[in-house]
């Protein structure tokens, strides 16, 4: 990482020398015009992690920095940052949380990123240990026939370095969230939930009592914002967190995570759907019901029984996740996630063959016969666009975004049975 962290910072400083003046239009633009003092703290990270990887930053020099810059800015009084009290109707509701001025505290936030970007270039210091086994990862999103883009995803390697934890457990992140009435719970929750989970003391002992937590705070936070900025939009969400050997994935509604163990689906979990008997039966104990207007939906609304947001109708659509865990021994091939625009086309025990086919080395067309020879980021990038592609040419109109986490080297998967068929977790 050293000499591809250094070059970086070399044209980092040439950008940034000095510190943004007062005033200065930032270089990249915050998710929000206000922010709580909660809040800041994955906006910070969202818009750190945003500029640099723009500029091509190293992924672990980036998380290292951004942590350190919002370290140094936690530190910092921030009341020259705290909103006024706006007109009489919504006093009470401002008294309750504190609001900052993004633009103007996050002017300040990009200039201790700059400060530990200089420092880092004038004396390069021994950074912390990078992820020992990084799992490739790829996605591929598209907007399909819908107006809008409502989908969120983010992969995060870098678990540990970005929120300085250094327990001796290797942790990567993945998530995607689908978002509906609008992206902006999509965006809250791929924003807050990592670094609310983050914050958990059962991280390490109770992955799932973790997420459960996390989910739920994260619900509550966007519910403040909400109410505020009179937002009405919702989210599924499906995230997956690679602790050492141990994989758990947590989810609200009909997004999906499933594993492929040596050719073979293994299913990881049920989504939630307003059909679902379970779910049908929660929905109705609570006095709501469930529909079919083209598709089930609670009381005739969302056709999703769980998610992030949606409070005109909760709690019949229930912010409270789901976990399940299971122990990774060294023969999985990957992890797939992806919302329901893939799901709804492609069932799970069509993928192994689905990639398989996708993974198969291509001729090239100027001599034919003679199998190009692809890096690995350009076979992983053929893989998850062939996946989209596959929903698309099954009929599906959504949003659609597939994100594949290798975890074995591609080349092996290659050499393996292309039998596929399902397995349960063990």
């Amino acid at each position: 990482m050293e000499e591809e962290a250094r070059c970086f910072l070399s044209r980092f400083v040439e950008e940034f020398p000095a510190a943004l003046e007062d005033g200065s239009t930032l270089p990249v633009s915050p998710l929000s015009r206000k922010v709580s003092l909660e809040e800041l703290h994955g906006e910070s990270l969202e818009l750190g992690l945003r500029l640099l990887a723009a500029r091509g930053a190293p992924p672990v020099l980036s998380a290292i920095l951004c942590q350190a810059a919002l370290s140094h800015l936690l530190q910092t009084d921030l009341s020259p940052f705290h909103c006024p009290q706006e007109a009489e109707v919504n006093q009470e509701e401002e008294q309750k949380v504190v609001l900052l001025q993004s633009e103007e505290v996050q002017h300040l936030f990009l200039n201790k990123l700059i400060d530990e970007g200089l420092a880092w270039h004038q004396n390069f210091p021994q950074p912390p240990p990078a992820p020992s086994r990084l799992h490739p990862c790829f996605v591929h999103a598209i907007k399909n026939t819908r107006r809008k883009m409502e989908d969120k995803h983010l992969a995060l390697a870098e678990f540990n370095q970005l929120f300085g934890i250094q327990d001796g457990v290797e942790r990567a992140y993945y998530a995607v969230f689908d978002g509906h009435g609008g992206v902006d719970a999509a965006t809250y929750a791929a924003t807050h939930l990592h670094v609310a989970l983050s914050k958990q003391e059962t991280l390490q002992s109770d992955a799932a009592t973790a997420f459960k937590t996390a989910f739920k705070h994260t619900d509550d936070m966007f519910r403040d914002k909400a109410k505020r900025e009179r937002l009405r939009s919702g989210t599924t969400g499906v995230v997956v967190l690679i602790q050492g050997q141990e994989l758990t994935v947590a989810w609200l509604g009909d997004s999906q995570a499933m594993l492929v163990r040596k050719g073979q689906a293994v299913t990881l979990m049920d989504p939630h759907k307003p059909e679902r008997e379970d779910e049908k039966q929660r929905i109705e104990d609570l006095g709501g019901c469930i529909t079919f207007m083209g598709c089930w939906r609670v009381n005739g609304t969302y056709a999703v029984s769980r998610a992030i947001g949606d409070f005109d109708q909760k709690p019949y659509v229930s912010g409270d996740a789901d976990c399940s865990t299971v122990q990774l021994s060294g023969d999985e091939d990957y992890v797939l996630l992806a919302c329901d625009g893939f799901f709804d086309a492609v069932k799970p025990t069509m993928v192994p063959q689905l990639v398989l086919d996708a993974l198969q080395p291509v001729e090239s067309e100027e001599e034919p016969g003679t199998p190009l020879k692809p890096s690995e980021e350009q076979t992983g990038q053929r893989v998850v666009q062939q996946l989209v592609s596959n929903a698309k040419e099954a009929g599906s109109s959504d949003n659609i975004t597939v994100m594949l986490v290798f975890l074995r080297p591609l080349e092996q998967l290659l050499s393996q049975d292309s039998t596929t068929g399902t397995a349960q977790p063990t």
